[in-house]
């Protein structure tokens, strides 16, 4: 599936952010719980972020130009960095809210019908953010990634607040509820700071994940079984799109139809092995030392007596 057919997820995205929206905003209404008001408000994080993840995902659609050689699928790691944000953001909003309820409490009303509405806003998070993960995971983009991630720490914080309101009901303990939207406030920051950590690693040309790398690895292996070398493997992901490069050595004796044969071959595999991998290859004689002076990222300088010989050539 391409990029632009990823936007229909956060469409779904916003979707279900207006609708819970609009149930926990009802929920607040009924009960007056601070609690409840600190999920509202998470929730309207979830739209920014929806929103957000719907403009980048329409960027990372774009094909490559003459400015974005490679393409444009890092825009992905400015939405997930963006919602993170946006979520420690929602958390101070919160601890702030809930600090000033603490000292002074207020009673609770109409907590029974707050909660049942509560309850369904969750269970509509609760099924989108189960969609969005699969999805997120069999198309390999972070985006949708961070924003399932964002609505299950939706679910599990709406889950804090409905046991500080069922306390509350149960105990008579007012202070109970913003209690416990502290708590959630914690929570959201845990959350916030994983979301952005995961894009700055990704802005940062991180390898791929072990499982990719180990079915690159298993591809190499396959063709080392005959004869054939390679080195200086370098992996890098940049939201959907997969990026591979290696040098593959072989006998200085072949053709250089059967060299690029093999590297087709080895790009082709790459590319089964890894959806969505742009894979780079370099052939190299296997008998030349030259071939072994280029396996970091850094090539090393030739000694002065290579540099003549070749010179003379």
């Amino acid at each position: 599936m391409s990029a632009a057919s990823l936007t229909r997820f956060a469409w779904l995205s916003i979707a279900a952010a207006l609708l819970t929206i609009l149930l926990k905003s009802v929920a607040y209404l009924l009960t007056g719980s601070v609690g409840l008001l600190s999920d509202a408000l998470e929730s309207l994080v979830n739209l920014a972020g929806a929103l957000m993840a719907l403009a980048m995902l329409a960027i990372a659609a774009k094909p490559a130009d003459e400015d974005h050689a490679y393409g444009h699928s890092k825009a992905e790691y400015f939405s997930s960095g963006v919602e993170g944000i946006l979520i420690l953001i929602a958390a101070v909003s919160i601890g702030v809210t809930a600090g000033q309820r603490l000292f002074a409490p207020k009673p609770l009303e109409q907590i029974g019908m707050g909660l049942a509405v509560s309850v369904a806003a969750s269970l509509v998070n609760l099924f989108v953010a189960l969609f969005l993960l699969k999805a997120g995971k069999r198309y390999h983009s972070i985006t949708l990634t961070a924003n399932a991630h964002h609505l299950l720490t939706d679910v599990w914080t709406s889950a804090g607040v409905l046991l500080g309101v069922g306390a509350v009901a149960l105990t008579g303990w007012q202070r109970l509820d913003p209690l416990v939207a502290l708590a959630v406030a914690g929570n959201i920051v845990w959350a916030g700071f994983r979301i952005v950590r995961s894009s700055v690693l990704g802005l940062m040309d991180t390898a791929l994940p072990p499982e990719e790398q180990a079915a690159i690895q298993q591809v190499l292996d396959n063709y080392s079984q005959s004869g054939v070398q390679f080195h200086a493997l370098l992996t890098r992901q940049a939201g959907m799109r997969r990026f591979v490069s290696v040098h593959v050595l072989v006998p200085g004796t072949w053709t250089v139809q059967k060299g690029h044969e093999l590297l087709e071959q080895i790009e082709a595999d790459f590319r089964r092995a890894v959806p969505n991998t742009t894979a780079l290859t370099h052939l190299e004689p296997l008998n030349d030392p030259v071939s072994w002076h280029d396996t970091g990222l850094d090539r090393t300088e030739q000694p002065e007596s290579t540099e003549k010989e070749n010179n003379a050539c």
